[in-house]
C-alpha cells in the first residue's frame, strides 16, 4: 500500500491504553487516518509514501486538546489583570464585549487564536462565545478540529441584543454547521447557573438533546457563586443543575471548583465531564478543583485554557505543567498529578471529556491523525530519559515542530501554513488600538 504521509525517526508516544511508547516508530496516515503504527524502517517494504516527514530523534504524540477556552477573547489578552472574577468581568470584559466584539473582531480574533493554538500544538479545542457563526469561519479556515458553542446569557449581548433570542440564536447556529465540516462539531453554551434562568437552562438542555449535542456551562467557578446559588436555590450549583434534569453524559462542566464530595457523586451518577483550567483559575484566585478526588471517582476530566483574557495564553504545554505542580503542592504530595496522567487530561481523557474520543486524542490505528512532533534538539530537552516527563515539566509550545490535523500538515518546520500569522497579528494589533482608546 502506499501511504499519504509517513512519519517516522522519533519517539512514538501513542497515549493508547496501555500508554505504549515506541522508541523508533513509524505512522502511516492514509485519507487522514492513521493506518498503522509500527517499528519497521521507513525504507522496507510495505511503507512507501507520498510524504515522509522526518522527526530527527524528536517525540511524536497526539495533538492536543483544549477542552475550555473563548477564542475571540484573545483580543482582551492582558486587557484587565490581577482582579477578582465578578470585578473582572462586570467592570472591564463585559463591557468591553459590549462596545468591541462584533463579527470583524469575533473573526480575526478568533483566527489569532487558531495561530496560537497550532503553533504551540493543539489540534482540537472546545469553544463558547457569542457570534459563533464568524469563530466558526475563522476555525474552519485554520483547519483546526473543534467543538463550537454559541453562548446563551439572560442579558443583551453581542449579536443578540435581546435575551428572548438566545436559545433560539444558539440552534440557528448548531443547524447551520451541523454538516459544514467534519472538522467542526456544534454544540451550545450557556454561561453560568447564575446568568441563565431555569427556564434558560431547561430550554438550552431541550435543544441540546434533541439534537445530540454537547452543552457546556461554567460551574461553581468561585466560592461567591457557590454561596448565591446557594442562597436563591438553597441547593449547590451541581445540585440547582440536576434538579432540572440539565447533567448528562453530553454536559461539560467547565471549572468544577466549588464541588463538595455529594456534587461528584452527583456528576459521577450522570456521567456529566469536566474542564478544568488551572492556570486561569489560579490566575483569578477562583480556587483549585479536585482532580485527584474526581479521578478517583471515575470522572472524565479534560484541560483547557480558558481565554488568553485571563490566562493569558493558549499554550496547553504550559497547562499541563501548572496543573501537575499546584496539585503536588496543595496535597503536599509529589506523587500525585503524575506525568502520565497529566498527558491523558491533555488528550485523550480531553478528547473523551467534549466527545471526540473515538476519533482523536491517542495515536492508534484508525483514529484521526491529529499528531505534532517536538523538536528535542535543544538545551532545556537534553538529555532525554523519559519523553512522557519532558512533555509535562520540560517541553513548551515553541517546541512543536509540525503539526498535523486530519492528515493534513497544517504547520511545519514551526511555519503556519494554514494561516498567514503576520497578516493576522497586523490586523489585531490595529483592533486593539481602537479597543485601548
Amino acid at each position: 500500500m502506499k501511504f499519504d504521509t509517513i512519519i517516522h525517526n522519533g519517539i512514538i508516544v501513542t497515549v493508547n491504553p496501555d500508554f505504549e511508547i515506541i522508541d523508533d516508530g513509524i505512522i502511516c496516515v492514509k485519507d487522514g487516518i492513521i493506518d498503522r503504527i509500527i517499528t519497521k524502517k521507513p525504507d522496507q517494504s510495505g511503507t512507501e509514501s507520498k510524504e515522509v516527514i522526518d522527526a530527527k530523534g524528536g517525540i511524536i504524540m497526539p495533538g492536543l486538546i483544549n477542552t475550555h477556552t473563548h477564542l475571540p477573547m484573545t483580543l482582551f489578552r492582558g486587557l484587565a489583570d490581577d482582579l477578582p472574577l465578578l470585578v473582572w468581568l462586570n467592570r472591564h470584559i463585559f463591557p468591553a464585549e459590549a462596545t468591541h466584539i462584533n463579527s470583524e473582531t469575533v473573526f480575526y480574533g478568533s483566527l489569532l487564536a487558531c495561530a496560537e493554538m497550532l503553533l504551540s500544538g493543539t489540534t482540537t479545542c472546545c469553544d463558547g462565545y457569542f457570534h459563533e457563526h464568524d469563530v466558526a469561519r475563522a476555525v474552519h479556515r485554520s483547519g483546526i478540529r473543534a467543538v463550537l458553542a454559541q453562548g446563551v446569557i439572560d442579558f443583551p449581548a453581542p449579536g443578540v441584543p435581546d435575551p428572548v433570542k438566545n436559545i433560539e440564536t444558539a440552534v440557528q447556529f448548531a443547524e447551520q454547521w451541523q454538516a459544514v465540516s467534519p472538522l467542526i462539531t456544534p454544540s451550545i453554551f450557556c454561561h453560568s447557573p447564575y446568568t441563565c434562568s431555569d427556564k434558560t437552562l431547561m430550554a438550552a438542555k431541550n435543544e441540546s438533546s434533541k439534537r445530540n449535542l454537547l452543552l457546556q456551562i461554567h460551574v461553581a467557578e468561585t466560592k461567591t457563586e457557590l454561596e448565591q446559588i446557594q442562597t436563591g436555590h438553597n441547593k449547590t450549583p451541581v445540585e440547582y443543575l440536576d434538579s432540572l434534569d440539565f447533567l448528562d453524559e453530553r454536559t461539560l462542566l467547565a471549572h468544577a471548583i466549588w464541588l463538595y464530595d455529594e456534587d461528584i457523586d452527583i456528576v459521577q451518577n450522570r456521567e456529566s465531564t469536566i474542564s478544568v483550567t488551572t492556570e486561569s483559575e489560579m490566575k483569578l484566585a477562583s480556587g483549585i478543583a479536585p482532580i485527584s478526588k474526581f479521578l478517583k471517582a471515575g470522572l472524565t476530566v479534560g484541560l483547557g485554557t480558558d481565554s488568553t483574557a485571563s490566562n493569558n495564553n493558549l499554550d496547553m504545554f504550559q497547562e499541563m505543567d501548572m496543573t501537575a505542580k499546584l496539585h503536588k503542592v496543595n496535597q503536599l504530595d509529589p506523587t500525585v498529578m503524575d506525568a502520565k496522567t497529566v498527558i491523558k487530561l491533555a488528550t485523550i481523557e480531553g478528547a473523551k471529556a467534549i466527545g471526540l474520543g473515538s476519533i482523536t486524542g491517542s495515536l492508534e490505528a484508525g483514529k484521526q491523525a491529529d499528531i505534532i512532533i517536538l523538536d528535542t534538539n535543544a538545551p532545556h530537552l537534553t538529555p532525554l530519559y523519559h519523553p512522557e516527563s519532558h512533555i509535562v515539566y520540560a517541553a513548551q509550545g515553541p517546541d512543536v515542530k509540525d503539526v498535523l490535523v486530519a492528515g493534513e500538515v497544517l504547520v511545519r518546520d514551526r511555519k503556519l501554513l494554514s494561516l498567514d500569522a503576520e497578516d493576522i497579528m497586523a490586523k489585531a494589533n490595529e483592533i486593539g488600538k481602537i479597543i485601548l482608546k
